[in-house]
């Protein structure tokens, strides 16, 4: 046997000596790797796999071959040497391939290596790799599928971004790509500020800013801004028309509401002037100024009680809404304490207290009681005449001759306009006097109903 050299035990072979790894690992005591007797645990010493020398050495005492020294031994061991399936025969033995259904694998294309971008080189799309899945008995080559992360979506966003682009779509290109997607998904919509690049819709491109406009294209956009003459016009046309409009429906409300109003505020307090020197004995001169008050109409079945002023001008006595009476040459009339005469009397059919609107209505026999300072005149309504020229003066004579009274008498006329908010012809009801009763005796029948 070799001597034992430096490094190795007493009785063992040296570490670079023939079969000194061997007589290592047999002084194993290992119970789950015990070989049989005379045999090698290890499938690296087989004979099927043990050198020429070593193999001459183990059992037979023949010689064993001494491994080569030097150059050669610093190469290692030969090739068919090697069993890189000896570990697996050991434990599993031989065993023959199970016959398996056929199994389609999909070919693995090698992917094309991403664009080099200028801020980073750390990603990278990994290489397939092989794995090997063990089922019944059946092995296969899978490839590996890289799974991006997906970005979080936008909360504040709707399901898209404003430009028609989901927002929740990863954006491809380098870090610079989505760094400026996710800034423009990020963004509120509405809060006025352009995005400078889409992350999908474009490739990544930023939004091309608008070319400047010269000087001349620049005034060209502003004269074509400006509104033309006829556009002028018209709305000038318009807003006239409107104003007008307005005015006219002031104008309405005016005649129709207000001028009421103030009429019969004015005729309600000429009456209680009027009650009131009644009430205090100022005796009246029997001739009256134009525009003074001095009697009452009453018509019961119409609801109307009205002073009754000298003259019919309509400034100061048809407008203020007072009834007047026909006092002044050439249409001057009688007065109710005459023995005999027509008492004429006008007032407005519409606006200005309108206290003769609705006399059209009378019938014959109904009453009309004119109150004075000394006595009330009773008279019954008779006749009516629809419609008359306003220059028909001769429904206010002293015996009208369309009333049917045949002879001169005690009579009273109303007059007024018609159609209603005209005064296009003249109303006209007549009627006779019934009772004369002074003030001492009291109110007539009339009154007291």
């Amino acid at each position: 046997m070799t001597p034992p050299r430096h490094g190795s035990g007493a009785g063992q072979d040296g570490p670079y000596e023939p079969g000194g790894f061997e007589a290592a690992v047999d002084h194993l005591a290992d119970p789950l790797n015990d070989p049989l007797p005379g045999r090698h645990a290890s499938p690296w010493f087989r004979a099927e796999n043990t050198p020429a020398g070593e193999a001459a050495a183990d059992g037979d005492g023949a010689t064993p071959v001494q491994a080569p020294h030097g150059p050669q031994a610093a190469q290692g061991p030969p090739s068919e040497w090697y069993d890189p399936e000896g570990y697996e025969r050991d434990w599993y033995g031989r065993q023959e391939p199970a016959q398996a259904p056929p199994v389609t694998v999909s070919p693995v294309t090698p992917a094309e290596p991403l664009p080099r971008h200028d801020e980073t080189v750390a990603l990278r799309k990994a290489e397939p790799r092989r794995i090997v899945v063990a089922d019944q008995a059946v092995t296969a080559v899978l490839p590996v599928t890289t799974i991006r992360p997906q970005p979080e979506p936008d909360r504040d966003a709707g399901p898209g971004d404003a430009d028609g682009t989901d927002a929740s779509a990863p954006a491809t290109g380098g870090r610079a790509e989505r760094r400026r997607a996710a800034k423009g998904r990020g963004r509120r919509r509405g809060d006025g500020q352009p995005e400078t690049g889409t992350a999908a819709g474009a490739g990544g491109a930023d939004a091309t800013p608008p070319k400047p406009m010269s000087r001349v294209e620049a005034r060209r956009a502003a004269k074509a801004a400006k509104d033309s003459p006829a556009v002028v016009v018209s709305r000038v046309v318009g807003e006239l028309f409107i104003s007008l409009g307005v005015l006219m429906l002031l104008f309405v409300t005016y005649q129709l509401w207000w001028t009421n109003v103030r009429a019969d505020q004015i005729a309600g307090k000429e009456t209680h002037k009027i009650q009131d020197d009644w009430a205090k004995g100022k005796r009246s001169p029997g001739v009256f100024a134009p525009g003074e008050g001095f009697a009452i109409i009453h018509i019961p079945k119409l609801d109307v009680v009205t002073p009754i002023a000298e003259g019919i001008s309509k400034e100061k006595v048809l407008d203020r809404g007072m009834v007047g009476h026909y006092g002044e040459e050439p249409l001057r009339t009688a007065m109710p304490s005459d023995k005999q005469g027509n008492f004429a009397l006008a007032g407005h059919r519409n606006t200005h207290g309108e206290p003769f609107r609705y006399v059209n209505r009378l019938t014959p026999g109904d009453p009309i009681v004119v109150e004075t300072q000394d006595a009330y005149y009773t008279y019954e309504m008779t006749s009516v005449l629809p419609q008359t020229s306003p220059s028909n003066v001769s429904v206010i004579g002293a015996v009208p001759p369309q009333s049917g009274f045949k002879k001169p008498g005690r009579y009273i006329t109303l007059t007024t306009c018609t159609p209603e908010f005209t005064s296009t012809y003249r109303l006209i009801v007549w009627g006779k006097m019934v009772d004369e009763r002074p003030r001492s005796e009291g109110k007539p029948d009339a009154l007291l109903d």
